[in-house]
């Protein structure tokens, strides 16, 4: 099978290299540093598994990469690694796409397992996380979808809620995500409408709250 490895740490990068291209049905056809880059490797590789971290400062994060690898290759089926041992996490990634969720510090046997397991058409979720997993679905109710932001927000604004709540202008913002100026502030506009904020302020509590600045 063909894997694509996307994390922003190279010697993480070759590590993962090194154990999965001595498996005798695994090759690595590419690596990513971020979220955009693993975009790039898909498309051009189109492989059996991505591998990816769920942060990757300062580019695109996992999660929102996640979704629009999905939509456009649904055929790649996606693995995320993360130290993150979060609930939260796990739930959003699996809504956006995600086929697997491996923590970093599992033993090599585990992850090879999860992508073993995944690519032939199952679903991996590390031991610990299976049950926070159920908790999650069974204590979802109406109010709280009602103010899930990945419900509220649209991917754009997904996208551009991390990068104000670290402090980015409107033109940085507009830099790293390839469009105006404008655009940025009628997404920001918009997004504090959905959210009911009023203040900067405000907007980054939210963000925090919501764990949006390990994006």
């Amino acid at each position: 099978m063909k894997i694509v490895i996307a994390d922003d740490h190279a010697v993480v990068r070759s590590g993962f290299m090194y154990i999965l291209n001595f498996q005798k049905d695994m090759e690595v056809v590419a690596t990513a540093a971020d979220g955009l880059e693993a975009y790039e490797m898909v498309a051009k590789h189109h492989p059996d598994i991505l591998l990816m971290d769920l942060s990757m400062p300062p580019g695109e994060s996992g999660l929102i990469a996640t979704g629009k690898i999905k939509e456009d290759f649904p055929e790649t089926k996606i693995i995320i690694l993360t130290m993150y041992d979060d609930e939260e996490y796990l739930f959003h990634v699996l809504k956006n796409g995600a086929s697997g969720y491996v923590l970093k510090n599992s033993p090599d046997e585990e992850l090879l397992k999860a992508i073993r397991t995944v690519h032939d058409g199952g679903t991996y979720i590390h031991p610990s996380m299976a049950t926070s997993l159920v908790r999650q679905f069974v204590q979802k109710d109406s109010q709280e979808e009602e103010t899930d932001p990945y419900k509220i927000l649209s991917r754009r604004e997904i996208e551009i809620l991390p990068l104000v709540a670290k402090g980015y202008g409107n033109k940085e913002i507009a830099e790293k995500l390839f469009i105006s100026v404008k655009t940025v502030e009628a997404h920001k506009s918009k997004m504090m409408e959905k959210l009911n904020l009023k203040s900067r302020p405000e907007l980054v509590e939210y963000a925090l709250k919501k764990k949006f600045l390990n994006f």
